[in-house]
């Protein structure tokens, strides 16, 4: 009966200390907290600014747009003669690699989100996306190719994504942005940053993603996962209980 309660534990804490999940990359404060008498500190990290762009159909996008959602983007221009169309095959074999993880039925992608900001807005237009969209056959269900205001773009993608990027004055050599892709969890707080152009950074993200998805929202509640090892202790109890209970009943027959 111990048997299974000691493997239990040990497969428990394995688990725990293979799991580690992608950390916080932006903070706003630290409130201090006294819990059980004891003094805390605890993060309040940092929440993306909204936005409000167009997408390749000519939507309207907002966080509110992405709610529960994570995302993963990246900058880039549809003139871009360098590294901007390697990106986007990047993207899309990850895009397509992912899916609701159902043998049968609807498998697309529920959980996660792509977007591409341009860096040069005035020349990407709603149709110039399109076309975009159509060269590199994206799926618009799951990834959106954004723009609208360029001081807005810069701003979130300086200011609140943390990656860079040079307004190139209309003149395609002289745009410089990021190859990194960003991932943002759900509650839009920055997670990982990843080199779009290398194949092990990109193996890094797919399994951070993996992991992000299993993580709790902080306002969600624990529910069955956390309650196991109260339910393993439990149920052997009550085995012990009952088999205590026949051998005392069959001893005094």
């Amino acid at each position: 009966m111990l048997l299974p309660l000691i493997s239990f534990l040990i497969f428990r804490k394995e688990t725990n200390s293979a799991l580690v999940m992608p950390g916080h990359y932006k903070w706003d404060t630290v409130v201090e907290k006294i819990k059980k008498g004891k003094k805390t500190n605890d993060t309040i990290w940092h929440k993306l600014a909204d936005i409000s762009l167009q997408n390749q159909l000519g939507d309207t996008i907002t966080w509110d747009s992405l709610k529960g959602k994570i995302v993963i983007a990246d900058l880039f221009f549809t003139h871009c003669p360098t590294i901007c169309p390697t990106m986007t095959k990047n993207m899309k074999r990850m895009a397509e690699s992912i899916n609701n993880g159902q043998k049968v039925g609807d498998r697309s992608n529920k959980l996660v989100h792509f977007l591409s900001f341009s860096v040069d807005p005035e020349r990407d237009s709603v149709e110039q996306l399109k076309r975009w969209t159509d060269r590199f056959q994206i799926n618009p269900e799951n990834w959106w190719l954004l723009t609208g205001n360029k001081k807005e773009i810069y701003d979130f993608a300086i200011k609140e994504m943390m990656i860079f990027a040079e307004d190139g004055k209309g003149i395609d050599t002289s745009f410089i942005h990021s190859d990194r892709f960003v991932l943002i969890d759900s509650s839009r707080h920055l997670r990982g940053f990843y080199n779009g152009m290398d194949s092990s950074s990109l193996a890094q993200l797919s399994r951070d993603l993996v992991l992000l998805t299993m993580e709790r929202a902080p306002n969600e509640k624990s529910g069955f996962r956390d309650k196991m090892l109260i339910m393993a202790i439990a149920f052997l109890s009550t085995i012990f209980g009952a088999g205590l209970f026949m051998y005392l009943l069959k001893r005094k027959k």
